[in-house]
């Protein structure tokens, strides 16, 4: 897990670009000009901890990159690379094969990863994991193609200016996230999950663009013993890989399915307890879930840790989370996410988390409503922003291929849009921001094979989502409950807020930004008791502060809060 930046085609130093990351690459920078190009690497040293620093040089190419690759051991195996290596870089073997393959080798990877390729045969490659768990955003300037790990470092160098796009803003709102690959920063776009770009001196060529999910529709498997067999070695396998690190590693355990899972099987692998924190809140009514998170603990022998977060803890990391996400997103549960990275930084350098199982296994309610007909309560999965133009943009972007069923329809549109823009920024931003890596062993190419193409009954059965995966927990981990119907994560954020409404509410009508997208009648309304789309206002509010006028965190809360 690192940062990179890089300018291709122009004269312009990545070093301008990579000393806004410095956060992301607690270990170190190094820096690299080559012809047609200038590269940069921050790193936080996971993976041979002495030898794996970057731009890494291999059979004539040069690459920095962003993430791990799992395979990178099967890789160097299967195609005999082992006396060839010259480190125990997970990156090294992707240079070897390119050196093979060429572009084609990008195919073989197993991994999140965002990463740019000067091959020793003259190309020049930009490449982002199909899941796009790791970021990677791009800017063509004055022939330059210029990239980076996040958009702060565009804004630091003055290659972009600080500008809000209105749509984008209202995407923000409506949808707690933007969609498609514009960003807020109308100049600035990101690598598409799964991209391939070419980067010629005559510009951009796309090479393609890789799918994480299988477009099949489901398979017509009847066993479900066999299949609980499967979901076990699959999910095994995956949760191995991503446990390789030269550092230390736990995980982020949740009261959920998802978490319990991943713990599960960390700790049937594992040779002593596995560290794992909970974060819970200190709020009478508030949905807490450390209890049965303890219970897991227990019954796993887990190494548990309670992270407590409560009012005084939301104003304090409010500043600090929009900070933290540059390319932003209002979800609630950045603020959690922030905490335990915090409370696990200083005993953990990579953390597993249960992302992707909801999008993959068939979780959401929404997913339910689906299914059912339309006399019975049943209506579109898509989310039901205020504004129409913003769910016409998120129906583009989420835009599912003919022949799914309607289950695997919901499935692909969230895996293409809610996920990467919403889930894995917060995952990577919160995190990056305290030293931490992030892995998700739901996101895996295998997982998502054996996942998606499942029936749809062994998805959602009645009133369950999960239905298999549910299924193999309690056989496997009865303490997890799969069963119990589901707490659902909230994080009382209105509750904290309502208190100082009327204060707050018109200064964050003032708010440059604000008064772009929204009256002060409108803000107010928002702010009232039992308005609606207080939070996202705030947050946008603070975050502008800080990403477009430049004003200080602290600075930020104060001026939209009146609290120091």
């Amino acid at each position: 897990m690192c940062g990179i930046a890089g300018v291709l085609n122009g004269e312009r130093l990545a070093a301008d670009l990579i000393a806004a990351l410095a956060h992301r690459g607690p270990d170190g920078i190094r820096t690299e000009s080559l012809p047609g190009a200038n590269l940069a690497h921050a790193r936080l040293s996971i993976i041979d901890l002495e030898g794996g620093w970057q731009p890494l040089h291999a059979a004539g190419s040069v690459v920095v990159g962003n993430g791990e690759i799992y395979n990178y051991l099967e890789l160097a195996q299967d195609h005999g690379l082992g006396p060839l290596l010259a480190t125990g870089s997970d990156f090294e073997p992707l240079l070897h094969l390119y050196a093979r393959e060429g572009p084609d080798a990008f195919r073989r990877l197993r991994g999140m990863y965002a990463l740019c390729l000067v091959g020793g045969d003259g190309r020049t490659w930009l490449v982002r994991d199909p899941f796009g768990i790791k970021p990677l955003y791009l800017l063509e300037l004055d022939g330059a193609v210029i990239f980076a790990s996040e958009p702060r470092a565009f804004l630091a160098a003055g290659l972009i200016d600080p500008v809000m796009d209105a749509s984008a803003a209202e995407d923000l709102l409506g949808l707690s996230y933007t969609t498609g690959e514009a960003t807020i920063f109308p100049a600035l776009r990101r690598l598409a999950p799964g991209e391939i770009l070419e980067v010629t001196p005559a510009g951009l060529i796309a090479h393609e663009t890789r799918p994480c999910l299988p477009a099949r529709s489901p398979r017509r498997a009847t066993d479900e013993a066999a299949l609980v067999d499967q979901l076990d070695a699959v999910l095994e396998e995956s949760v191995r890989v991503h446990q390789r690190s030269d550092a230390p590693f736990g995980l982020f355990l949740s009261g959920g399915i998802d978490s319990a899972a991943i713990a599960t099987l960390m700790a049937r692998l594992a040779e002593r307890p596995v560290t794992a924190f909970t974060c819970g809140f200190d709020l009478p009514g508030a949905a807490d879930e450390r209890g049965q998170a303890e219970r897991v603990a227990q019954a796993l022998d887990l190494d548990w840790r309670e992270v407590r977060f409560d009012e005084t803890e939301f104003w304090r990391l409010l500043p600090r989370v929009a900070l933290a996400l540059d390319d932003p997103t209002a979800d609630y549960a950045t603020l959690p996410t922030y905490r335990l990275a915090e409370a696990a930084r200083d005993t953990l350098r990579v953390v597993l988390t249960g992302e992707g199982g909801d999008e993959l296994f068939g979780g959401y309610g929404r997913y339910r409503r689906a299914l059912r007909p339309a006399l019975l309560g049943g209506r579109p999965a898509d989310p039901r922003p205020d504004r129409p133009e913003v769910l016409a943009r998120w129906r583009e972007a989420g835009r599912a291929p003919r022949g799914l069923s309607t289950l695997q329809s919901a499935q692909w549109s969230d895996v293409a849009t809610w996920l990467p823009n919403d889930l894995l920024i917060k995952l990577d931003r919160c995190l990056m921001a305290n030293g931490l890596e992030g892995r998700t062993p739901f996101l895996d190419p295998e997982v998502a094979d054996f996942a998606f193409t499942l029936p749809d009954r062994f998805k959602v059965r009645g009133r369950f989502g999960k239905y298999l995966l549910r299924t193999w927990l309690a056989r496997t981990c009865p303490a997890a409950a799969p069963w119990a119907r589901k707490q659902g994560f909230t994080v009382p954020v209105e509750a904290w807020i309502a208190p100082r409404a009327a204060d707050i509410a018109p200064r964050v009508a003032a708010v440059s930004a604000v008064r772009r997208l929204r009256s002060p009648e409108a803000v107010a309304a928002a702010f009232a008791p039992g308005g609606k789309g207080a939070w996202p206002l705030l947050f946008l509010a603070v975050w502008s502060l800080i990403h477009l006028e430049g004003v200080e965190p602290a600075d930020a809360l104060e001026a939209c809060t009146g609290r120091v």
